[in-house]
């Protein structure tokens, strides 16, 4: 009589349970952006884990730019302005190589009710409304970028009430909501200038843009942003490393 097969169990290094119980601490708010952290003995005596094994830990979530490690300071949590951070989820270059942030000017903000796209990028209900910011940004003095960004608006609600929306969102985010953004999914294509987008960017309608499509998620994996991003780039170019 044949044995019944065990069923297989998925291994997970012990440094990585480690790390998913840390990152539950900055989802939950226990740790807060630009907050020093414990030291890695604190950590492994409250854990009851060998003290490397929580190096490992915290090394993860400092290359996830979770963490930022401050020579002679210690360890703190990442916050949203740190330029290493923004410029993870900015890839636009000047030709020239450099890199700069952009600023933005917003054009509208209403709440409205979610399109096909919004719910099914957002994982929204059928009849769920979203928070639509329209802006233009500037690079080195001039528009290159003209963004549409979808919030859900029940996460997000109290935007409708705010006085300005600054030009860095993800620490909005992070500081009115608690919200981490923790990667982002992104789709590049070309699209044609409509005639609102050449007005402005100071373009021709019709001038070849590129559109990026960018999904932002949560820590806990949840789609938090939808953002539509039409640039100008001739001036500009999107850049990616491959390892």
């Amino acid at each position: 009589m044949s044995q019944a097969a065990e069923p297989a169990f998925a291994y997970r290094p012990l440094y990585v349970q480690v790390k998913d119980s840390l990152v539950r601490r900055l989802i939950d708010g226990a740790w807060l952006p630009g907050q020093l952290i414990p030291s890695e003995m604190e950590l492994a005596r409250e854990i009851g884990v060998s003290q490397g094994t929580i190096r490992k830990a915290l090394d993860a979530m400092t290359a996830e730019n979770l963490l930022v490690r401050r020579q002679g300071r210690g360890t703190y949590v990442a916050e949203p302005e740190e330029s290493r951070i923004l410029f993870q989820f900015f890839r636009l270059v000047g030709d020239d190589g450099q890199h700069s942030f952009p600023t933005s000017r917003i054009l509208a903000r209403s709440t409205v009710p979610a399109s096909a796209v919004e719910r099914e990028r957002l994982q929204l209900a059928p009849a769920s409304r979203v928070v639509r910011i329209e802006r233009v940004r500037n690079l080195g003095g001039r528009p290159l970028i003209v963004e549409t960004i979808s919030l859900p608006h029940e996460r997000f609600s109290a935007l409708e009430a705010m006085a300005e929306i600054p030009n860095n969102v993800y620490r909005l985010y992070s500081q009115n909501w608690g919200v981490t953004i923790g990667r982002a999914v992104e789709r590049l294509k070309a699209i044609a200038a409509t005639s609102a987008d050449a007005a402005e960017l100071g373009c021709m309608a019709g001038a070849p843009l590129l559109e990026i499509g960018r999904v932002a998620y949560d820590l806990e994996g949840s789609p938090v942003e939808l953002r539509v991003s039409r640039c100008l780039t001739d001036r500009i170019h999107y850049a990616s490393e491959l390892r």
